[in-house]
């Protein structure tokens, strides 16, 4: 089964005076894009934290925010520093007397002055680890799942589109018999237009007609594209995470079909063609999203 890039998990849990929140969101990419959100303290184990999204998720453009609260409201977290607020205290009152302004209000302003009032910061040995790992692995898993199901509904699409280019090579494998007919015909027809005028070496002229009619020939491309319509369907249903290597078959599908178009010489052939490049189409923007 095929997994998509698209995802999202999310995990919050309470461990005994911590609030512990993880999200991760997944998008397309190349590569392992990770853009992790999280305090400073979290740095000492950043390395661990990118190694187990990376075994997780493999690859993406991903989003990873971790949010650690101290829940416990007998075990404060703000500080309060006690000597800047009388220095600012002091230094409002003063202000004050000296324009004649009623003190009122003074307390307020010393305590929401800068640097008051702080949030307690956490330190790495505060922090439980543990807890914390298993969350964002619960958040891995969640949008592993999620990629699974937009993983189905991208293999379901992507099994349409394969279907319809396969569809539209019988189409051409149907017409290319009469194509071959309708060419000789024109080759013959303006062979006697030329004979009422000048003498014609008519075995130099079946050997240029086995020429022409061989590099109009798309047999092999046929078959070669059968082939990879066959090879595309196999590693969707056998392989995980094949989303290269599906770029890579549509690649070689998208030659074939190429060079069926540059070869018809017929009308009827190359609508078909441009179906077929619709589709296939359809297949790469779809396959850039494929794990």
């Amino acid at each position: 089964m095929q997994h998509s890039m698209t995802g999202y998990g999310r995990d919050e849990r309470t461990y005994q005076k911590y609030q512990i929140k993880t999200e991760i969101k997944s998008l397309n990419s190349k590569f392992l894009d990770l853009t992790p959100r999280y305090g400073k303290e979290f740095s000492t184990k950043e390395i661990e934290i990118r190694n187990l999204i990376s075994d997780k998720l493999k690859r993406g453009k991903i989003m990873l925010v971790i949010e650690l609260e101290i829940t416990d409201t007998e075990e404060s977290n703000v500080q309060v520093d006690d000597g800047l607020f009388k220095a600012y205290f002091k230094k409002f009152r003063s202000l004050a007397k000296d324009v004649g302004y009623e003190e009122d209000g003074i307390f307020e302003m010393a305590l929401q002055a800068p640097d008051v009032v702080k949030q307690q910061e956490l330190s790495a040995e505060d922090i439980p680890w543990d807890q914390v790992f298993d969350s964002v692995k619960s958040s891995a898993d969640q949008c592993i799942k999620f990629r699974s199901e937009e993983g189905s509904a991208l293999e379901k699409k992507l099994q349409d589109y394969a279907s319809n280019i396969a569809n539209s090579l019988k189409d051409i494998e149907s017409a290319d018999e009469s194509r071959s007919e309708n060419v000789r015909a024109r080759l013959q027809k303006n062979l006697d237009d030329i004979r009422e005028k000048v003498q014609v070496d008519e075995n130099r002229f079946e050997q240029e007609l086995i020429y022409y009619l061989e590099k109009l020939d798309i047999t092999e491309e046929k078959v070669r594209l059968n082939q990879h319509l066959n090879y595309f369907s196999e590693v969707m249903a056998t392989e995980d995470q094949a989303g290269k290597k599906l770029g890579f078959i549509a690649q070689e599908m998208g030659r074939e079909i190429n060079t069926i178009g540059s070869k018809a010489n017929d009308a009827d052939v190359q609508r078909m063609v441009v179906v077929m490049k619709d589709d296939l189409e359809k297949i790469k923007e779809q396959v850039l999203n494929i794990l």
